[in-house]
């Protein structure tokens, strides 16, 4: 993949593999550094899955887990245990893994931002700056430091999107469009929604239609039928994901009372995108997300400059349709902008479509008030950084 978009690596670009690679794990050191070795649930699923098991075993904590006849399994979508199993022959790196597995699939995402900036957006030095807002001021940067398979869905996800959104600049073969959204939606599934105007899209342009069908949906059929059966060998069912039935807090067991996706739940979800700062306290450091997630315009306030792309560019409508379809049900969602997290985490399933707009619009307009905004957006997730060091 890598050799495919850079087939003459220039010192620039070399000069950003490294520099995405050092803050990446530097920064995954040093969080590891400071929390408890552990194998992770990810990690003893893998290695249940290689004896022919589903469940976990003995669980420290209830929370996502779902429990049938003595059992516990972890509500989690297939993909993120894919990497996992790739540890089990190494007993040595297993309480590694669930800080590499991220760490190096974000660099990798990281790694594609610049390619795709440069597909999008304006060459030259914009590109760079739009690469640097991808990989540092997004919470691409916290969730593949983070050290925890509940984040990886969202890392992988950006990964298998990036991918599609430069093949689609590119030679938009089907059978890669339609495979890289069917795994980006085996990490997060709401991002499967994507794949409807992307296909609409393809399929007007083709001259071959059946066969462009056929070639884009064989692989996305694939991987919801993979999905499927997960669930139906966990749950005994093909479309119990575990999400509606696991463990969990009272007040998110308050809020999924009302449903998994309600029209109740967006006035909270909308405030919290939007509107939810930092609270404050005396001592170090000061500003204090809410765990549930905070507005977007204090961790990716560059984001804002999508509306900047003309709505004329026919990419500028298909991108807009993925994400608005693809938001739709992260805002119905009953959990927030995602428990325990730093910003909104759920959001990073549409902003790669966000992200390749403000390449676009960057053609026409890029700055002093693009580039404040980058450094604004980088310094906010960096903040990310320093509270789970410190905090």
């Amino acid at each position: 993949m890598l050799r495919g978009i850079w087939r003459a690596p220039d010192r620039g670009t070399l000069i950003w593999l490294v520099v995405v690679a050092l803050v990446y794990l530097a920064s995954t050191v040093a969080l590891a550094q400071v929390s408890p070795h552990r194998i992770d649930r990810a990690m003893q699923l893998a290695i249940n899955l290689t004896q022919g098991r589903f469940d976990l075993g003995a669980v420290a904590r209830p929370n996502d887990i779902v429990t049938i006849d003595g059992r516990y399994y972890q509500a989690i979508s297939p993909l993120p245990i894919v990497p996992y199993l790739a540890f089990v022959p190494f007993p040595a790196l297993w309480e590694a893994s669930h800080w590499v597995i991220p760490a190096v699939l974000g660099v990798v995402a990281s790694w594609l931002a610049l390619p795709l900036a440069r597909r999008y957006g304006p060459a030259g030095a914009p590109a760079y700056w739009l690469a640097a807002l991808a990989a540092f001021g997004t919470l691409l940067f916290t969730q593949s430091i983070r050290g925890s398979f509940y984040y990886l869905g969202h890392v992988e996800a950006v990964l298998c999107t990036f991918v599609a959104l430069i093949e689609w600049q590119g030679r938009r073969r089907p059978w890669v469009l339609g495979l890289a959204l069917g795994a980006a939606g085996l990490a997060r599934p709401t991002v499967l929604l994507a794949a409807i105007p992307f296909g609409l899209a393809l399929l007007l342009a083709a001259r071959h239609r059946v066969r462009t069908l056929l070639q884009y949906s064989a692989p996305l059929v694939a991987t919801v039928a993979v999905a499927l059966l997960y669930n139906f060998a966990r749950f005994g069912s093909y479309l119990e994901t575990g999400y509606g039935i696991s463990s969990i807090s009272e007040p998110l067991a308050g809020r999924r009372a009302i449903g998994l996706f309600s029209l109740r739940h967006l006035p909270y979800n909308l405030g919290l995108f939007v509107a939810r700062g930092f609270d404050l306290r005396a001592r170090f450091p000061y500003l204090v997300p809410d765990q549930n997630g905070h507005s977007i315009l204090l961790t990716t306030p560059a984001l804002l400059a999508a509306v900047g792309a003309r709505i004329g560019d026919p990419t500028v409508r298909l991108l807009w349709a993925a994400a608005v379809l693809v938001a739709i049900p992260v805002f119905l969602y009953y959990g927030g902008g995602g428990a325990s997290t730093y910003g909104y985490r759920y959001a990073l399933d549409f902003i790669p479509f966000l992200y390749a707009l403000v390449a676009i619009a960057a053609r026409s307009r890029f700055g002093a008030l693009e580039k404040t905004l980058i450094g604004l957006s980088i310094a906010f997730v960096g903040y990310g950084f320093v509270w789970f060091r410190f905090h």
